[in-house]
């Protein structure tokens, strides 16, 4: 029904518009009694081989949906009726900011793919702090941090420590992001001394709570393999809990859809189908070159069981949707999950 109905409906408006109309609708249907247990009912898939043990927290199941989605912390009790294992909600800046001028976000329907340039649109971190009070459901939350766009990269350690305070209390995890290719100079903060600086102000900050919440950094799937050889030093130097690879990539090789059209969208991060294959090289390079000695969350390009199967053989513990997740549509989860059971038992 999704992709016979749904999806070619939501796809004859412009992608932005779509995700908020969809949030509106999600956001009206579940406050019609009864229709949560529904959804629950029909999306849900529990195992006991789905159970998962990481960075000392246990999900239910190792399908998430990666930051981006909710960016605010408007619809995760909404959405946790899904099948999810762990939302991860931002990325989330110190100060509310519009982000880029739109339009921003673009579909590759022939590559089952997005290009979005969002630049960390959001309320900033106090207006999700506020929902994230009114939290309704046990799904584990990670909190996607960032800074904001007027903030120099000299001063961006601060940007950080003011969400990671703030967000402390209500989040399960944190996600360092300084792999957005949409936010001018972020990507400069992956260079080894700056990211170190940053990763080891944030632990030096965690030490201080009576119970340390994992911090994992997000990377980009464009990053060399020395620079790999550099994050894998600096996670073990720092003693942050593990990565997530991969965030969008810059780069436009290998599609299908004209390259008039993908000249004429213009900037922003790729994802989707079309980063499935690099991001999975990098948790395989990740994993075997550490000698599996952190988790690796493995997100880009996942549609199908195969495609999460896939990331977890290279070596991840974890795996997480976004753009497979508007093209598959919600019953995606439970499809994967129950994939990765076969898989498990040897089906």
């Amino acid at each position: 029904m999704y992709k016979s109905l749904i999806r070619p409906f939501l796809f004859t408006k412009p992608a932005e518009k779509a995700h908020y109309f969809t949030f509106g609708l999600i956001r009206n249907l579940f406050k019609v009694p009864g229709v949560p247990a529904i959804f629950r009912s029909i999306y849900n898939y529990e195992h006991p081989l789905l159970e998962v043990e990481c960075f000392g927290l246990k999900f239910k199941n190792p399908v998430g949906l990666a930051a981006g989605f909710d960016k605010d912390a408007r619809l995760y009790n909404e959405l946790s009726a899904l099948g999810f294992g762990f939302i991860e909600i931002g990325t989330l800046t110190p100060k509310g900011q519009a982000g880029n001028p739109q339009p921003r976000l673009f579909r590759l329907p022939a590559d089952q793919s997005l290009i979005n340039r969002m630049g960390f649109n959001n309320e900033g971190v106090e207006g999700a702090i506020e929902r994230l009070k009114k939290k309704k459901t046990n799904v584990l939350i990670g909190g996607n941090i960032g800074k904001n766009k007027v903030t120099s990269n000299e001063n961006a350690g601060d940007d950080y420590q003011a969400c990671f305070h703030a967000l402390h209390p209500y989040v399960d995890y944190f996600v360092v992001n300084v792999s957005s290719p949409n936010t001018p100079n972020l990507r400069a903060l992956q260079e080894k001394e700056p990211l170190k600086a940053l990763l080891s102000s944030l632990q030096e900050a965690n030490s201080t709570y009576d119970k340390m919440k994992p911090v994992l950094l997000k990377i980009a799937p464009d990053l060399t393999t020395e620079q790999l050889d550099d994050i894998i030093e600096i996670v073990t130097e720092t003693r942050i809990d593990g990565v997530i690879a991969t965030n969008t990539t810059i780069s436009r090789e290998g599609l299908k859809t004209d390259h008039k059209e993908v000249e004429a969208i213009g900037a922003g991060g790729l994802s989707g189908k079309a980063v499935r294959d690099r991001s999975t090289e990098v948790i395989r390079y990740l994993h075997e070159k550490s000698g599996g000695s952190f988790p690796i969350v493995g997100v880009g390009g996942i549609n199908t069981g195969a495609d999460a199967i896939a990331k977890l053989k290279a070596g991840a513990t974890l795996v997480q949707v976004y753009t497979g997740f508007i093209y598959e549509g919600p019953a995606m989860v439970s499809k994967i999950n129950k994939a990765i059971v076969d898989w498990k038992k040897g089906v």
